[in-house]
């Protein structure tokens, strides 16, 4: 076995398991980040509801997305217990929802180049300025759900949950079952009513 076949074949299975760990990383769900005011006390709260027209409503109407948000989101708070009330919630829940383009540049060594006049493989090591590399560009749709918690009588925030993530053709294929998922992470670690603040 020639040295520049050994090579080869040490450096596929070097980016075969870098294809694996890229896609484990992508399969790993959302990225959550929750905020709340620490002088407010969530857990005393005992009633919400939604604001009379949340940001995923569109010309006037309530969407799909708006209603699938609010089933998810009221599951969740009523399990945690909090009483949804329409007439005069203490709490007022609202949604954004943003989709953005995004582009992934990759640089990585080249598989093909860097054979010298013996045949055997040259510069092994990438940090020689001028070694050969492959340039890979990815577009994706990079998703952002925000569910806002606002203290109705002082119109002032009091919590926020953000998950953004790639979107999937998975996603976009149960749109339904990507909401429910997705809200019910974010809402995981709202305070429990009558909980220790």
């Amino acid at each position: 076995m020639n040295r520049a076949y050994l090579m080869r074949a040490v450096w596929n299975g070097f980016l075969g398991f870098m294809l694996v760990i890229g896609l484990a990383a992508c399969a790993s769900g959302p990225e959550i980040r929750v905020d709340g005011d620490p002088g407010a006390n969530i857990p005393a709260y005992g009633t919400f509801g939604y604001f009379a027209s949340v940001a995923t409503d569109k010309a006037g109407y309530s969407t799909i997305l708006t209603g699938r948000l609010k089933a998810a989101a009221t599951r969740e708070l009523e399990a945690k217990g909090y009483k949804y009330s329409e007439s005069n919630p203490e709490l007022l829940v609202n949604f954004y929802v943003n989709v953005v383009d995004k582009t992934e540049v990759y640089s990585t060594p080249s598989v093909s180049a860097g054979y010298g006049y013996y045949g055997y493989r040259t510069g092994m090591y990438g940090a020689w300025s001028g070694y050969p590399t492959d340039i890979e560009t990815r577009n994706y749709r990079q998703g952002t759900l925000s569910i806002d918690v606002v203290d109705a009588s002082r119109k002032a925030l009091v919590w926020q949950g953000i998950a953004e993530a790639r979107v999937t053709s998975k996603m976009r294929e149960n749109p339904g079952q990507t909401l429910d998922n997705i809200v019910t992470e974010v809402l995981q670690s709202f305070p429990a009513r009558n909980a220790a603040p």
